[in-house]
């Protein structure tokens, strides 16, 4: 078994460190570039995106899917994000244009920039999750089992199982909503268990099964299935 390869995107997996380059000098607020992932958060919706460039006024970002059609209308009070960066900071900020694969937040609290690139350079990355709560099954010799999926990231996921697993156990992870991916028991809390993937997931990837988790669950703030 395997997983299918979703069509290819911008990926930043090999940039590990944040990249800060001064453009420009503009009578606006100068724009600082930023390589990093983030999370947009609106409502229960989550969006995979990598911020381009940040200013003390706001941040753009690429896409790998549309924004919810709420998120189109700066004038709107609901148009509203949370913007998590890989350090844990959040940041609220609003949509105030956007084109294919790309788009510009306007922060909603003040954004100390070089306090922001340096957290970023300093602090370990995080491993951004995003909520999943899919039924799953548990593909090991001989046996499935039911499990509910709570998240899932780049690299592993968060599980919740009624069977024992063993730290180190190797297994399958099946669901029509995902493609079948293997896995490893990193740690176990009565039972809950964070697995770590055997083959990292490219961000366009990772980005394709959000956007299928999202189609999955109905609600406001979320594309329509």
């Amino acid at each position: 078994m395997g997983y299918e390869k979703f069509d290819g995107r911008f990926d930043v997996a090999q940039h590990h460190e944040p990249i800060a380059v001064a453009l420009e000098e503009r009578a606006v607020p100068r724009f600082t570039l930023l390589i990093r992932t983030a999370k947009l958060v609106c409502g229960e919706a989550e969006y995979l995106c990598v911020i381009r460039d940040v200013s003390a006024e706001g941040v753009s970002a690429r896409l790998f899917h549309p924004l919810p059609p709420v998120s189109r209308l700066p004038a709107d009070p609901d148009a509203r994000f949370v913007l998590e960066m890989q350090t844990g900071d959040l940041h609220p900020v609003r949509a105030v244009w956007e084109k294919p694969g790309e788009a510009g937040f306007q922060f909603l609290t003040p954004v100390d920039v070089e306090q922001m690139i340096r957290r970023s350079s300093q602090f370990p990355k995080r491993e951004l999750r995003f909520t999943a709560q899919l039924p799953v099954k548990l593909v090991v010799p001989g046996a499935k089992h039911p499990a509910m999926l709570h998240n899932i990231s780049q690299q592993g996921a968060m599980i919740e199982a009624g069977e024992h697993l063993k730290i180190a156990q190797t297994m399958w992870i099946e669901s029509r909503s995902l493609p079948d991916i293997e896995a490893k028991v990193r740690w176990r809390q009565g039972e809950r268990y964070g697995l770590i993937f055997d083959t990292t997931f490219r961000m366009g990837d990772l980005a394709e099964i959000i956007r299928l988790l999202q189609k999955r669950v109905g609600g406001a703030g979320k594309p329509p299935s």
